[in-house]
């Protein structure tokens, strides 16, 4: 059997990095993988006030079933990408959505890669679970993923 190292990856993380999550698919994409982005992207992207309006995303999410729809994602690819970047001046912030889907990949026994490092457990709790499921930190180079 030949090693194949090329990946199916899922990119992960805030609706507001929906223009991040398409720049990185395509990096990934150029160096040999095949990527997908979280369910409702484009919807993102096309109405940045729609991450902060959470009625109305509230009701589109639910609608559209997009929980299920992401760790459904997470489950059919070989890793996960979190597009941990800053927000809210919170240098490696991870929201709680994304947060669920690396549960569900480590779970899943899938890779999980984190772009930036996270904060330290002593500033934001969650960065201890995170911790807990060993990802591996890239630093920015998407050529470490492998």
């Amino acid at each position: 059997m030949r090693y194949d190292p090329f990946m199916k990856i899922a990119i992960i993380g805030s609706m507001s990095f929906a223009r991040e999550m398409l720049n990185t698919k395509n990096k990934l994409e150029e160096l040999g993988h095949t990527v997908v982005v979280p369910i409702g992207t484009e919807a993102h992207l096309n109405d940045r006030e729609f991450v902060d309006n959470l009625d109305d995303n509230l009701a589109w999410c639910i609608e559209n079933d997009i929980m299920r729809k992401n760790f459904k994602q997470v489950s059919e690819n070989d890793a996960v990408l979190v597009l941990n970047n800053k927000k809210n001046d919170l240098a490696g912030y991870i929201g709680i959505s994304a947060l669920m889907e690396i549960g569900v990949a480590h779970f899943l026994n899938k890779k999980i890669f984190l772009m930036e490092e996270t904060p330290h457990y002593d500033k934001v709790r969650w960065a201890h679970e995170v911790k807990i499921m060993q990802p591996v930190i890239l630093n920015g180079d998407l050529s470490k993923v492998i």
